[in-house]
């Protein structure tokens, strides 16, 4: 097989096999070469075996705008004699799409435009058949084309605004921000993506580095200045041909603010302030406002407000407004305009954050402040803020308990008058004269009940009502040894009724409502007089607390089952109080170790037996019984009637039959409603002629002409027929006709049912009463024949024969 000369034409170069092989990256081996290397590594050779392709890359210009295919190259093998039984196939990425080619002699065509930027490279597979049989003539083998890039992208900036900033007043050659910008063509080839920045905008106060796109500032400190001008709009271009002619440009648009520094110290708007304060203003009143302006912004435009000297530095305070940065003058201390009535000080502001790099004038400024007090009339002042005073509770009423003193602060030195506000002494337990303001009691006191009392009072200008102050004043209550002691607490205590003398059943205390300020010391003893000596004695502990002790060895809980021993407690205060507490001692039965089992019927609270809850629950049981018991009776007591209709959901008529015929609208005594009242009896006497309600009745007939013994139910049942009934032979065949219908219809209800019929029958002396018939509804009619028809008739007649005015 001869070598397959592969000739390849791409931007008009003809590359060698050599270059051929050395872009295309790999090894190709000859016949010669691989029979060497098998040598080498001890193979046989077999066969000398040439290969019958050469592969290379192809490359191929992007964006080509001739209106034929693009020519890209030619393949030829050397199975190709020329006789057209050769046929060349293409395979892979954009075969017979985007690449094609001819199938008899082997050209290579690219069929559309093609962007490097979109893919750089395309990978391709051929091989070559029979035309004729399809059959494989070479190996199917890979071939790249590579797109050439040529300048066909401009440059283009990551932002299309960016926004920076930097200090004012910066050293030139700051640096504010970076920009960059890329390329999308291949950096591989050419300058097409090497790219130059430039400012285009934004001279003489910044620059751009070429290479790196770095923004500096390109002036000194003395022209970037933030109050002359704060923002400024730079325009960055980025030019790819590293910069040269033809080079494709973009461009982007820097947004710098100057920051702020400190580089302003702050100035009063005025060199003299004055103000007016009454004297009656408080204690951090805000007596002015100072306004002081500086250049700076936020925190370098904060401003401090000092007093730096003057006769006011003792009254006046003076802070900085946060929100406005205006200085407040407050007064310090109560003014009075009696002793001084105008004062002077002298300010000063600074900023808070100094920065004396660019303060050529100074960072602070001065100003003077001259404040006159203004007279008014104020309210008596008291000597004193509050008063308190100590006073025993044992002190006799009309006492004087102390005094309060108050005076007007204005030149007229008005009376003044006191008084005690009632809503602080609601008792009225004291008061005050109104001239010097002595308080003195009205009522005895108490320390028990209240220790401490918190009264009002009040100083009022006699010349002026209006004008008045308080003040408070503490009383204090001090302790006598008026309250006797008694027991700390209620005791329950047993004895048993063996035991031995002298033992110890109880432990008392005592307490005592006073308070003295050496502390309670209680005595204890018993009664003089009585028989308990014999049966009990007592032991002083020394510590306010004694022992109750058995007087014998055995008790009776028979003979006497409770025992009462006064106790007698004393205080050793002045007066000395005492008190005598009984104590109540029940006999109980005990166990060999003392503790109790059995008392008499009066036992404590806390013996043996049944607990709180335990009894709680018995006496609950109890009642439920009793309701259960009440509810039972009450129900047997009512019992319940048996309803003529059972259910409210039957709502079938129910016909009772009953043997009276009523004698018309004159007799009122002839029928007998007792038989509807009680349906129940009624039926009883018809008991053994009842049927099911499912079964249709044998007797279909309602008016037999043959007499039965009784009555067989049917669908309708009514009282019997009368002569005059009987003679009306139509409407008896007319009433059978329908209940033999009705009791041989298939659907009719299982039950008993009631069915109406408008039936006049024929032959009636009164004839038909409907208008049906008659000629004209609107003729007159004459109904006085119905008066001759008989009582029954006759309310009919008086209907009909009365005239129509009448109504």
């Amino acid at each position: 097989m001869r070598n397959i000369i592969l000739g390849i034409v791409c931007l008009c170069v003809c590359l060698t096999l050599d270059d051929a092989l050395a872009l295309n990256g790999r090894r190709t081996h000859t016949a010669d070469g691989e029979g060497i290397e098998a040598a080498i590594r001890g193979e046989k050779l077999l066969k000398r075996v040439r290969r019958g392709w050469m592969w290379n890359q192809f490359f191929l210009q992007e964006e080509y705008t001739g209106s034929d295919y693009q020519y890209i190259g030619k393949l030829q093998s050397d199975q190709d004699h020329g006789d057209g039984s050769v046929k060349y196939v293409l395979s892979g990425e954009g075969a017979g799409t985007i690449f094609v080619i001819d199938e008899n002699n082997g050209d290579l065509h690219a069929t559309r435009r093609l962007d490097r930027e979109e893919k750089a490279f395309y990978i391709l597979k051929a091989t070559v058949v029979n035309k004729w049989t399809g059959q494989k003539l070479e190996p199917e083998t890979e071939f790249i084309i590579k797109l050439h890039d040529i300048n066909d992208n401009e440059p283009k900036f990551s932002k299309e605004v960016y926004t920076a900033s930097v200090p004012e007043r910066s050293d030139i050659g700051t640096s504010v921000t970076q920009v960059t910008a890329t390329d999308a063509d291949d950096r591989m080839y050419g300058n097409s993506a090497k790219l130059v920045y430039s400012i285009s905008q934004g001279h003489p106060y910044f620059s751009v580095e070429p290479n790196t796109g770095v923004i500096r500032t390109a002036l000194g400190p003395g022209d970037m200045d933030r109050e002359q001008r704060e923002h400024y709009q730079v325009v960055i271009e980025a030019k790819d041909m590293g910069g040269q002619r033809g080079g494709l440009t973009g461009s982007t648009v820097v947004k710098i603010t100057l920051t702020d520094v400190n580089d302003n110290p702050p100035r009063f708007t005025q060199s003299i302030y004055q103000f007016r304060v009454p004297e009656s203003s408080k204690s951090g009143s805000i007596v002015g406002r100072i306004q002081a302006t500086d250049k700076d912004i936020g925190k370098n435009s904060e401003m401090d407000f000092t007093i730096i000297s003057g006769d006011g530095m003792e009254m006046f305070d003076i802070s900085t407004d946060k929100e406005t940065q205006e200085g407040l003058i407050t007064v310090r201390k109560p003014l009075d305009y009696e002793k001084k009535p105008s004062y002077t000080i002298e300010l000063q502001v600074q900023n808070t954050q100094e920065y004396v790099r660019f303060m050529s004038s100074g960072p602070k400024d001065m100003a003077t402040v001259r404040l006159a007090v203004d007279d008014v009339d104020e309210p008596p002042v008291f000597e004193k803020a509050s008063y308190l005073y100590e006073v025993k509770e044992d002190v006799a009423v009309g006492t004087v308990v102390g005094s309060v003193s108050a005076m007007d602060p204005d030149r007229a030195r008005s009376i003044v008058n006191y008084s005690i506000d009632r809503r602080t002494d609601r008792g009225h337990l004291f008061n005050v004269y109104p001239m010097n303001g002595s308080v003195f009691l009205l009522k005895s006191l108490d320390r028990e009940t209240t220790a401490w009392h918190n009264i009002s009072i009040v100083a009022t200008e006699l010349n002026n009502p209006r004008q008045s102050s308080s003040v408070s004043v503490y009383i204090r209550l001090l302790d006598i040894n008026d309250n006797a002691p008694m027991f700390a607490t209620v005791y329950e205590t047993f004895v048993c009724e063996k035991t031995k003398v002298g033992q110890r059943i109880q432990i008392v205390s005592a307490v005592d409502a006073d308070e003295p300020s050496s502390g309670h010391k209680f005595s204890f003893s018993l009664a003089p007089k009585g028989t308990h000596h014999r049966n009990f004695s007592i032991r002083d502990n020394g510590d306010n607390t004694a022992g109750i002790l058995t007087g014998q060895a055995t008790y009776s809980r028979l003979h006497k089952s409770v025992y009462l021993v006064p106790v007698v407690i004393t205080d050793d205060g002045y007066p000395m109080q005492s008190s005598t507490g009984t104590l109540t001692v029940r006999v109980c039965t005990c166990d060999h170790e003392g503790n109790m089992e059995l008392c008499n019927p009066e036992a404590l609270s806390s013996s043996p037996g049944l607990s709180t809850g335990a009894l709680i629950a018995i006496l609950l049981c109890v009642i439920i019984l009793l309701l259960v018991v009440v509810l039972v009776t009450a129900l047997k007591h009512q019992r319940k009637q048996e309803p003529l209709i059972i259910s409210k959901e039957d709502v079938r008529d129910n016909v009772v039959s009953y043997n009276d015929e009523g004698g018309g609208e004159e007799d009122t005594q002839a029928f007998d409603i007792g038989a509807l009242r009680h349906p129940a009896a009624a039926a009883a006497l018809d008991e053994g002629a009842k049927q099911r309600r499912d079964i249709i009745p044998t007797d279909t007939l309602l008016y037999p002409t043959v007499h039965h013994p009784a009555p067989a139910p049917s669908t309708l049942l009514m009282p019997p027929i009368s002569m005059a009934a009987r003679d009306n032979g139509d409407v008896c065949e007319f009433i059978n006709q329908r209940v033999m219908e009705n009791d041989c219809n298939p659907t009719a209800p299982p039950y008993d049912s009631l069915a109406t019929y408008a039936y006049e029958g024929a032959g009636s002396v009164a004839e038909s009463l409907s208008s049906l018939g008659s000629a004209s509804s609107e003729a007159e009619q004459d109904y006085n024949y119905l008066s001759d028809w008989g009582p029954r008739f006759r309310k009919l007649a008086e209907l009909y024969g009365a005239e129509d005015s009448d109504f």
